[in-house]
C-alpha cells in the first residue's frame, strides 16, 4: 500500500503532534497543501504575510511550548526569507522544523533559471539548522521524515530541516506500518567517575556557583533542589532567565554573579557555555569548574573544565543529586553574602537605570506571573536581560547571542498563538517593529491575542547612543522617520493604544490583556541612561588574555 510524500509528510506532522503548520504556500509545494485540505482539522494551516513571518511564528511557539514546531514555505527567496529565524531557533535551541519545497529535481543543481533556483539549496539548510536533509523520492521519504522528528527531540534541541522537490511530493511512497510517531534517542550515560568527581569537588567547595543557560529550561526543579542543597546561587542571562524564579533568594542575575565571581571556588555549569564567565570575566588555578551539557562539543569549548559530564540533565542531575547525599550544606555565611551583594547590585542598577526600570516594572506589574515576555534589541530590552523579574520557565523569550533586530513581534506572534490560554507581551523599538509589522495582519486573521508595547524613539536607538558615547557624536544612518503606530495598528483593525508614562502604561496593559484580539501601546521614548556598562562586565579574575 502507498500514499504520496505529501500525504505522508502531512499524517507525520500529525502524529507526532504538530498541530498548527505556520506557512506561505506557493506552487512547489501546492500538492502538499492540497493533501492538507483535508487534513485541517488536525493540522491548521496558520499563513501569514511573509515567510519570516512564518519562520518566526515557528520559533515563538517552539520556545513557548519547548516542544517541536514547523513552518513550510517554497525555495529560492521563500527559504532566504526564512534564514534569520533560523539563526536564531539555532542560537536559542529551539525545536523548529522547516519543511522547504524545492525546484524540480531534474533541474537541481544545473543553473537553468528555474523558478526560485538558487545554487545549493540544501546547502544552505545545512549550515543553519542542526541536520538537514532531502527527500530524494517516495521509497526514503519516511526514513528522512524519521529522522527528522528524532533529530528535534533529541541531543541538544535545534531546528531541522527537511527539502523537498517539487515533483517529490506527489511521488508514491510506501505506507510504513505502525505509528508515525518519532521517540527522541536516549542520551549519553553520565560518566559514574566524573559524577563521584563533581559531587567531591561541589561538597568541598565553600562558595559554589550555578550558572545554567538554555539548555536548563525543562529541569527548573531539579536545579532549585541543588541550589538549596549547596546554597548555590543561580547565575542566569537571556536564555536561562526563569530557570529559578526571581523570587528565589538564591535567583541572581549577571551583574550580581559578576560581582561574586571573584569569591566562588567551584561553578556549575549547566546548559551553557560558561562563555562570558570564562572569556570575559575571568578564571584562575583556584577556581574549579563542572560543566554537564548533552553537547559534548560545547564542554571545553572555551576553556577546559575540571569535570566535564557529557549527559542530558535529565540523566545527570539526579545523580549529582545523589551522589553528594541528604545532608544540608553548611553555608550560611555565603548565603548571607549572596543576599547582601544581590540588594546591592540590584539597587545600584534600579537606580542608573531608572526610566528603563519603571517601564519594566509597569509590565511586571500587569503581566502575571505565567504571562510570557518577549524582548527585542531595544533600550528597555537590553535592560529586560537582568531587569526584568521572571518567575516561571518559558515566560522569558529571547533572541540570545544571536541579538536578531526585528524577531520580537512575529516571534511574539508564534509564542501567543501557541499558549493562547497565558497573556505574552511583547516590547520592540520603532526600528526593529517594522521588521515584520505586517504581520499585525496575521494577527486580526487569525484572531491572535498579543500585546506589543513599541517604544518609539524614531531612531535605531542603540546603534545611536553607542555612536554618541563612542565616537564622539558623530551620528550616522540611524535616525529613522517612524509612523505613528496607534494609527498604524488602527488600520490593521488592532487595538491603538497610547501611553506616555509608567502609570499610563499599567492602564493600558490592563486593558489590552482583558481582551481577546491583538493590541499595539505606543510609548514615545526620549533618551535613557546608557545600559551597555551593566552587560558587557570587565574582567575581575585571572590574567588579561594575551592579544
Amino acid at each position: 500500500m502507498t500514499q504520496s510524500v505529501a500525504s505522508l509528510a502531512v499524517e507525520t506532522l500529525i502524529a507526532n503532534g504538530i498541530t498548527d503548520l505556520y506557512c506561505l504556500p506557493g506552487v512547489q509545494n501546492d500538492p502538499f497543501f492540497d493533501v492538507l485540505y483535508d487534513r485541517r482539522d488536525a493540522l491548521a494551516p496558520i499563513h501569514t504575510r511573509h515567510e519570516q513571518g512564518a519562520a518566526y511564528m515557528a520559533l515563538g511557539a517552539a520556545m513557548a511550548t519547548g516542544e517541536p514546531q514547523a513552518f513550510c514555505v517554497v525555495p529560492g527567496p521563500g527559504l532566504l526569507n526564512t534564514t534569520a529565524a533560523l539563526s536564531t531557533a539555532y542560537a536559542t535551541n529551539a525545536p523548529v522544523l522547516a519543511l522547504v519545497s524545492e525546484i524540480p529535481s531534474a533541474a537541481i543543481g544545473k543553473g537553468l533559471g528555474a523558478l526560485h533556483e538558487i545554487p545549493d539549496q540544501l546547502g544552505v539548510l545545512q549550515r543553519l539548522t542542526k541536520q538537514s536533509e532531502r527527500i530524494a523520492d517516495g521509497a526514503t521519504a519516511h526514513a528522512v521524515l524519521q529522522n527528522a522528528f528524532a533529530a528535534l527531540r533529541s541531543g541538544r534541541r535545534g531546528p531541522v530541516g527537511v527539502e523537498v522537490p517539487t515533483d517529490v511530493w506527489s511521488a508514491a511512497a510506501p505506507t510504513p506500518a505502525g505509528s508515525l510517531a518519532t521517540p527522541a534517542v536516549a542520551g549519553p550515560a553520565p560518566d559514574p567517575a566524573a559524577i563521584s568527581e563533581a559531587a567531591q569537588l561541589v561538597a568541598a567547595a565553600e562558595r559554589p556557583m550555578i550558572v545554567v543557560g538554555g539548555g536548563a529550561q525543562s529541569f527548573s526543579t531539579e536545579i532549585c533542589r541543588l541550589s538549596e542543597r549547596l546554597s548555590a546561587p543561580v547565575v542566569t542571562f537571556r536564555s536561562g532567565r526563569g530557570v529559578v524564579s526571581s523570587h528565589h533568594p538564591l535567583s541572581i542575575t549577571m551583574p550580581t554573579g559578576h560581582r561574586l565571581w571573584p569569591q566562588i571556588d567551584v561553578v556549575i555549569g549547566l546548559g551553557t557555555r560558561l562563555a562570558m564567565h570564562q572569556s570575559t570575566w575571568g578564571v584562575d588555578d583556584d577556581l574549579k569548574i563542572v560543566h554537564i551539557d548533552i553537547d559534548a562539543e560545547e564542554i571545553g569549548r572555551v576553556g577546559p573544565p575540571t569535570v566535564g559530564i557529557h549527559a542530558d540533565l535529565a540523566d545527570a542531575l539526579p545523580l549529582l543529586a545523589d551522589a553528594l547525599g541528604d545532608a544540608p550544606a553548611d553555608r550560611f555565611a555565603w548565603r548571607a553574602m549572596i543576599a547582601d551583594t544581590k540588594a546591592e547590585v540590584e539597587a545600584v542598577c534600579a537606580e542608573a537605570l531608572a526610566p528603563q526600570y519603571g517601564w519594566l516594572g509597569a509590565i511586571r506589574a500587569e503581566l502575571p506571573p505565567e504571562g510570557i515576555f518577549v524582548d527585542e534589541m531595544t533600550q528597555c530590552g537590553y535592560v529586560a536581560w537582568f531587569g526584568f523579574e521572571v518567575y516561571r520557565p518559558r515566560t522569558y523569550i529571547s533572541a540570545g547571542y544571536q541579538g536578531t533586530l526585528g524577531y520580537g513581534f512575529a516571534t511574539a506572534l508564534g509564542a501567543a498563538h501557541a499558549r493562547p490560554d497565558i497573556p505574552v507581551v511583547s516590547i520592540v523599538g520603532d526600528g526593529g517593529a517594522l521588521f515584520t509589522i505586517s504581520e499585525l495582519a496575521t494577527a486580526v486573521h487569525h484572531q491572535i491575542p498579543l500585546t506589543t508595547i513599541v517604544f518609539n524613539d524614531h531612531a535605531y536607538g542603540n546603534v545611536r547612543r553607542i555612536q554618541h558615547e563612542r565616537y564622539d557624536g558623530r551620528v550616522i544612518a540611524s535616525d529613522l522617520t517612524s509612523p505613528d503606530f496607534v494609527k498604524l495598528a488602527d488600520s490593521f483593525g488592532v487595538r491603538g493604544l497610547s501611553a506616555s508614562t509608567p502609570d499610563e502604561l499599567r492602564t493600558r496593559l490592563r486593558e489590552a490583556l482583558g481582551s481577546d484580539g491583538p493590541t499595539v501601546i505606543e510609548v514615545p521614548f526620549g533618551e535613557v541612561p546608557f545600559p551597555w556598562p551593566y552587560i558587557v562586565l570587565p574582567r575581575v579574575r585571572g590574567q588579561q588574555p594575551s592579544q
